[in-house]
């Protein structure tokens, strides 16, 4: 990634690898929401401050807010870029009366979301003032809380493991602040009864958990999955909020079995959080020698001389049509700079094609990993390199 002065501190911009890396990452995401039942929507990236209004954005955020327009100046109309995603999400919801049979309703969105931090907390990819994030809202009933909050903490835990990220984590249990009310919404005793409700999943989940006092939302106590960076500041990487409010303010009913109209709880999630802290994480936690599912380039297939470029072609078309991602070199330099170009680039693979692997179809490959690899035959290390991907070894 580069940034540029005059376009912004915390407005980085994903250079080739980066933005395949982030396609990547939120294909894989996406597709796992789905496969657990996630519908996925696409909302809008700023409204009018009425919407913030409502959900309470304006009153406890609006400081982290960028604002457009301004209201107090005759015929204004303030707007404002979205900081997050939940009450955009909760219109999925409102446009149709639902019942307890439409629940859970369990929504993601790859959002790009905007919020003004202070120059002094920005940092590479880990404090931006505009990123994209996994968010997710799920709308249930009291009854199916536990269990779609463990299900929420599954894909986490699911999302970490595959990213080779599980042993670098801990996890918050964040709650409100009895001391400092203002910065909250809802009544005391109904913060005491959720807190204690998450407390009990939590403990019943097995992890190990810390609690701290004034971590919380302003509408409700979270989940907060923890990771160090190279600088050893503690950074924010995934979180699961219970919200016993935000319904309510929205005006968001369903028809019990009884036909009685209740609010749902909701819960905020991500599945890897900021899709920029993730990449960073990443190249941090793996020295920038990526595993070969999440290589921008997972292959680079290399020319001996210029008669063999056409070959080299034909071998990278097999390559890519089993899926995998591959680049030729095909420049007039010696074998030993192309190989030493690849290595700088922490290529996974690298392949040199000259006459006898043409003649043969045998292809002898370097692993960045494993070193210098025994000829086989190129149908075999395809299919060897596409198991490799599919099993996401870290």
């Amino acid at each position: 990634f580069t940034t540029v002065d005059y376009i912004g501190q915390g407005l980085p911009i994903l250079l080739p690898k980066g933005a395949k890396l982030f396609q990547i990452l939120s294909r894989f995401v996406e597709d796992e929401e789905e496969r657990r039942g996630y519908l996925i929507t696409r909302t809008p990236m700023f409204a009018r401050s009425a919407l913030y209004k409502i959900s309470g954005h304006w009153d406890h955020y609006r400081d982290n807010m960028f604002i457009i327009g301004d209201e107090t100046e005759q015929d204004g109309e303030a707007m404002a870029l979205r900081p997050m995603t939940c009450p955009f999400q909760f219109q999925t919801f409102l446009t149709e009366t639902r019942s307890y049979r439409d629940l859970p309703m369990r929504l993601a969105e790859t959002a790009t979301l905007f919020r003004n931090e202070s120059s002094g907390e920005m940092h590479g990819l880990i404090r931006l003032r505009q990123f994209t994030i996994s968010e997710g809202h799920l709308i249930v009933t009291p009854e199916q809380l536990e269990t779609e909050f463990d299900g929420c903490l599954d894909l986490a835990r699911f999302m970490l493991r595959n990213l080779g990220l599980d042993d670098d984590v801990s996890y918050r249990f964040s709650k409100w602040d009895e001391n400092d009310r203002g910065k909250y919404i809802g009544e005391p005793e109904e913060w005491d009864r959720v807190q204690n409700l998450m407390r009990g999943i939590l403990v019943r989940s097995g992890i190990d958990f810390e609690e701290a006092d004034g971590e919380a939302a302003f509408y409700g106590p979270k989940l907060d999955i923890q990771i160090r960076n190279v600088f050893g500041k503690e950074d924010t990487l995934i979180t699961i909020q219970i919200d016993f409010q935000l319904a309510e303010k929205f005006g968001m009913k369903y028809s019990d079995a009884d036909g009685e109209l209740r609010y749902p709880y909701i819960i905020h999630r991500t599945s890897v959080g900021c899709y920029e802290r993730t990449i960073a994480l990443l190249l941090e936690k793996h020295k920038g020698v990526l595993p070969l599912w999440l290589a921008p380039e997972q292959v680079r297939i290399l020319a001996v001389a210029d008669r063999h470029n056409e070959a080299v072609e034909k071998f990278a078309a097999r390559f890519r049509a089993a899926g995998l991602r591959v680049k030729t070199d095909l420049r007039d330099e010696k074998v030993g700079r192309k190989i030493r170009d690849a290595q700088v680039e922490k290529v996974p693979y690298t392949i040199v094609v000259g006459d006898r692997e043409i003649e043969e179809d045998q292809l002898a490959a370097r692993s960045r990993r494993h070193g210098q690899m025994e000829a086989q035959p190129a149908d075999s290390l395809i299919k060897m390199l596409v198991l490799e991907s599919e099993r996401r070894e870290v």
